[in-house]
């Protein structure tokens, strides 16, 4: 990209109120990617008047999993082998440390796969810092595009992330272990996301943040679906389009914004 594009590109970026980028690809499609967070807090709604709006003259809102329907995805897990025998005497102290400090006890999960335990330690540090579903982004634009009769198009559904979940090596150790060692961290990242919201956005998508998963497994759930999401975007239709994503893919290495970019020759 030449000096002139380039500048023209930066200087012509729309800035919002809300983590967005906006992203323009050939035949007339035009995508306003949200950087969503999957549990909000009271003063994340309702959304801005702005944001509704966009979604209000939307041909679709196009999300990772329609979230607001249907009931829970965990229903029929398989069931495995206790904790102590999958973990290492490390991870495992590790482990009970902070369900005690959340009020938990290791029996409750001791035959759930490791990566549905990583999930509930996530979500239940996300309540303990104040964020609930009903305040999560992409719920709140499902619930109005739903009221608005705006067709909803999802970029994986619940089942196709089941499936990468359990496809996990050794069923998901790697991402239980991450969000152990990663504890503290992941708590900064969540306060960093929720500022986005309630404070101002991050200036551009080039972000250095901190890490919270080991390499393979940001391959994995990062910049695989990342491209897959990229896949399916560019084999919309014609058309205007609000896509709530999580707000770590738009921003740091690999980001959704930018390998659109790259398809687009930009």
């Amino acid at each position: 990209m030449g000096l002139f594009r380039w500048l023209k590109k930066r200087l012509g970026a729309r800035r919002y109120a809300w983590p967005a980028v906006d992203v323009t690809l050939p035949d007339n499609r035009h995508l306003h990617l949200v950087g969503s967070i999957h549990m909000g807090t009271q003063g994340m709604s309702p959304l801005p008047a702005p944001l509704l709006q966009k979604l209000h003259k939307a041909d679709a809102l196009i999300v990772e999993a329609d979230v607001a329907s249907g009931g829970s995805p965990f229903a029929d897990l398989p069931t495995c082998p206790p904790l102590a025998e999958r973990l290492t005497p490390d991870v495992l102290a590790m482990l009970d440390e902070i369900l005690e400090s959340l009020g938990l006890i290791r029996e409750e999960f001791d035959d759930r796969p490791a990566w549905h335990v990583a999930l509930v330690l996530q979500a239940t540090q996300a309540q303990r810092l104040g964020l609930r579903p009903d305040y999560g982004i992409d719920y709140q634009l499902l619930r109005a595009a739903r009221d608005s009769a705006i067709p909803i198009i999802e970029l994986e559904g619940t089942e196709n992330q089941l499936a990468i979940l359990s496809q996990l090596e050794d069923g998901g150790v790697e991402l239980l272990q991450d969000t152990l060692v990663h504890w503290r961290e992941n708590a900064r990242l969540l306060q960093v996301m929720m500022s986005w919201w309630l404070e101002s956005p991050p200036v551009g998508e080039s972000l250095a943040l901190p890490s919270t998963f080991s390499q393979p497994l940001h391959e994995v759930l990062m910049h695989q679906r990342n491209r897959a999401w990229c896949e399916r975007l560019m084999a919309l239709p014609p058309g205007q389009y609000v896509v709530a994503a999580g707000a770590l893919h738009l921003y740091g290495e690999g980001n959704l914004p930018a390998l659109l970019g790259k398809k687009n020759g930009q």
